[in-house]
């Protein structure tokens, strides 16, 4: 008998979390080890349960679900990621493929859908919702760096540069310089329109 296929779930609602694991948990070859409600969570309960597959969402508090997956990557762990994902957005996808992800679906597809990607990833293939995949052939390429990319989130907040400066450890005059040059990457007028720019095309 093939051992059954052990998943977690990170997902932040609440109702798409329950829904997700009350489907996935009909199947009879798949095995529910655990959830997460935020990527610090799905980071640490991913190390304890080194589950098979984790199904995992991009946009959740405390730590995204790109970052997530690029420390898993890093640590070479051998579970293997499914993002889910509201946007289908350019700079989501190649940030994913860039940490091994292994599966990525929008997060209306359908749950037949899932469940197959879900036996394809485990048994180490892909799967890439074509909608998603064809973007690869537009590519567009991610311009900012790390740091541009945490100084735009924190200004996206409302944060001076003060707090910026404060929160990452670097001066004001450096925040400051930082968000002049990824504006002048993206072609922004200003901070408010570079986090624009940034997070239409998944950068952030």
């Amino acid at each position: 008998m093939t051992a059954a296929i052990t998943i977690v779930i990170a997902e932040d609602q609440a109702l798409v979390l329950s829904a997700l694991s009350r489907l996935l948990s009909l199947e009879t070859d798949f095995t529910i080890a655990g959830s997460a409600a935020d990527g610090q969570e799905a980071l640490q309960v991913t190390r304890s349960l080194r589950p098979d597959v984790l199904i995992l969402d991009i946009e959740m508090p405390g730590m995204l679900g790109l970052d997530v997956a690029a420390m898993l990557h890093a640590e070479r762990a051998r579970t293997r990621v499914i993002m889910l994902t509201t946007f289908a957005r350019q700079g989501y996808l190649q940030r994913a493929m860039a940490a091994n992800v292994a599966g990525f679906l929008l997060k209306d597809s359908p749950v037949d859908v899932l469940t197959a990607a879900v036996r394809k990833v485990a048994a180490g293939q892909r799967a890439i919702d074509p909608k998603l995949g064809a973007m690869l052939w537009d590519f567009k390429p991610d311009q900012l760096s790390d740091r541009e990319r945490s100084v735009i989130r924190l200004a996206e907040e409302g944060r001076s540069n003060k707090d910026i400066a404060r929160a990452l450890g670097l001066s004001p005059g450096t925040v400051r310089n930082y968000l002049s040059f990824a504006a002048s990457k993206l072609g922004a007028a200003n901070r408010q329109e570079a986090g624009r720019i940034a997070r239409e095309n998944g950068w952030l």
